[in-house]
């Protein structure tokens, strides 16, 4: 037996703060016992409850060597891997998906392979249903590579099978999942939340990992980072459900057991089976993806004519501009190009200055078919997008149509947009005309395909007066005194919403009232937070890789 009487004592607390401090260095082997491998944010829209940085800082205090994040998106990969890495903490790179039957699994990636693997198997499932996304499991095995699966807890098709008391049906699916991902990438959840069940479906796991020479590992679940969140996690599975807490009750966790455990705290729940915890370190070790340093990504190539790079045709470009815009080339026009063509070839800017300008040319091709502009007139003579900020400093810009404003009749600063220790590529913004806009998506779609241009995503977040809208009507608290008090002169300060209340006539009877209270004890921990995922109006990412891998 494995987890007779699961221990269950007082919760340690924590706040929120920060300690940069190198636990890594600090720990011995003897000190690494645990590390979460199965743990959501609030990019689970509707299912997290804590920010990324709040489930870090708890990592940073519990001595954890490293943290899996497992939204059912890569919305927050890049901020949480950013953010580990600030604080020494390994960060491993995951994804919880949703099967057709419902059931749930958790995904790793071990490698950059890996990681583009559940990379596409997320825009599968999205192209599914992209409100509630689905995955076929038939799409698992081709994008195994690279991945570790966890079987998934309660919700898992393992779990629904043994509790079922389908032991023959379950041993034939993990030995499945065994052949797709290989003996050593196959690891059977074991989760103890104190839930009824929890300990008898334990049991029923491990004696399945026995049966087939499977191996265990012990995750926590984690939807949030302290227990006290377990009261707005409630209420945003009610929201994301637009219903009242009382009538989500089957889609909610009924205690506060889902938070970020220590490792002491695991080593109780789990002391009759150490090795639960032991595979947590084996798997994040194997784990090698780093998504701050190892994404990838690679601009698409730039168009040149036969005998030029990319570099030399610019400079020809420009010197040509140069005679139809000034004349002639000046000693000053000539000192200034000399420090931008040394500073563009110094980064490699050079492809990356005529994809701007291709997508100049596409817009004009529309203008020219509007009879929106003369064929006479050059492209930078009458540039069609308006290129704004540090950008227009560039005369290069002004010179290959990617900007209207000459910088050296305005003297801009050129530090402002580029200098030698630049990290990264500037940057450049280009605004094209609203009449044009949808017309230029759809062919820059065909000129890079639709898998390497697509828009950009929007994360919506949350704002006071969302805040109460989502928390109040999950408190069942009525509509329109919803909207009333999101109409009253407010401070602004989620925190200062109950002394708001106090202030105001209509509300202040109702500050310490059941439900009002509580809305106002909540608010603040759900400012900032991101609310929805949307789709950017124009905003636009090229890339010479799948962008569904990326």
């Amino acid at each position: 037996m494995c987890f007779d009487k699961p221990f269950d004592g007082a919760q340690d607390r924590l706040g929120t703060s920060v300690f940069f401090i190198h636990i890594q260095e600090m720990m011995s082997p003897r000190q690494r016992k645990y590390a979460e491998l199965h743990c959501k944010s609030f990019y689970s829209f509707g299912q997290g409850a804590s920010h990324v940085h709040e489930l870090l800082a708890r990592a940073v205090e519990y001595g954890y060597p490293a943290l899996a994040l497992t939204d059912t998106n890569l919305c927050g990969a890049l901020e949480f891997a950013r953010l580990a890495n600030s604080l020494c903490i390994k960060p491993v790179t995951g994804c919880e998906l949703t099967l057709i039957d419902g059931s749930r699994l958790a995904l790793l990636a071990r490698t950059r392979e890996g990681y583009g693997n559940i990379s596409r198997l997320l825009t599968l499932a999205n192209g599914h249903d992209r409100r509630e996304p689905r995955l076929d499991p038939a799409y698992l095995p081709p994008h195994a590579e690279g991945t570790v699966l966890l079987t998934g807890g309660r919700d898992s098709l393992l779990s629904n099978l043994v509790q079922r008391g389908r032991q023959f049906q379950a041993l034939e699916q993990l030995r499945q999942y065994m052949d797709w991902y290989g003996p050593d990438g196959v690891y059977i959840e074991l989760q103890q939340n104190l839930l009824h069940g929890d300990t008898k479906r334990n049991r029923r796991m491990l004696n399945l990992a026995r049966d087939c020479g499977g191996c265990v590992v012990a995750t926590g679940d984690a939807l949030y980072h302290t227990p006290e969140r377990y009261r707005l996690q409630h209420a945003l599975v009610a929201a994301a459900h637009n219903t009242t807490i009382d009538r989500a009750l089957r889609h909610i966790r009924p205690n506060e057991r889902f938070h970020l455990k220590s490792a002491e705290r695991m080593q109780k729940l789990f002391r009759h089976c150490p090795e639960a915890l032991h595979n947590t370190l084996k798997i994040a070790d194997s784990c090698d993806f780093n998504l701050d340093t190892d994404l990838g990504y690679r601009l698409p190539d730039a168009d040149v004519p036969d005998g030029y790079t990319p570099q030399t045709y610019l400079e020809r470009l420009c010197y040509e501009a140069v005679q139809r815009r000034f004349g002639e080339v000046t000693d000053r026009i000539q000192a200034r190009l000399d420090k931008e063509f040394k500073l563009i070839e110094l980064h490699g800017m050079a492809g990356f200055l005529l994809l701007y300008r291709e997508i100049a040319l596409i817009a004009r091709e529309i203008m020219l078919e509007r009879g929106l502009v003369s064929p006479e007139a050059p492209l930078e003579a009458r540039p069609p997008g308006r290129g704004r900020g540090s950008s227009v400093a560039l005369l290069v810009g002004y010179l290959i149509g990617i900007s209207h404003i000459d910088p050296l009749a305005w003297d801009l600063s050129l530090e402002r947009f580029i200098s030698e220790d630049v990290g990264t590529l500037p940057d450049i913004d280009l605004d094209f005309p609203r009449g044009i806009r949808d017309t230029l998506i759809e062919r820059v779609h065909q000129r890079f395909g639709p898998e390497h241009a697509v828009l950009a995503g929007a994360i919506g977040t949350y704002r006071l007066k969302g805040v109460i809208k989502d928390l109040g009507k999950a408190l069942g608290l009525p509509r329109e005194q919803l909207k009333l008090l999101s109409r009253q002169g407010l401070s602004g300060d989620a925190a200062l919403l109950g002394e708001d209340m106090r202030r105001l006539p209509d509300f202040k009877d109702r500050a310490d009232a059941p439900g009002w209270k509580t809305l106002a004890e909540l608010a603040p921990q759900l400012i900032g937070a991101p609310r929805s995922l949307g789709q950017h109006v124009g905003g636009m990412v090229l890339s010479s890789s799948p962008i569904p891998e990326l």
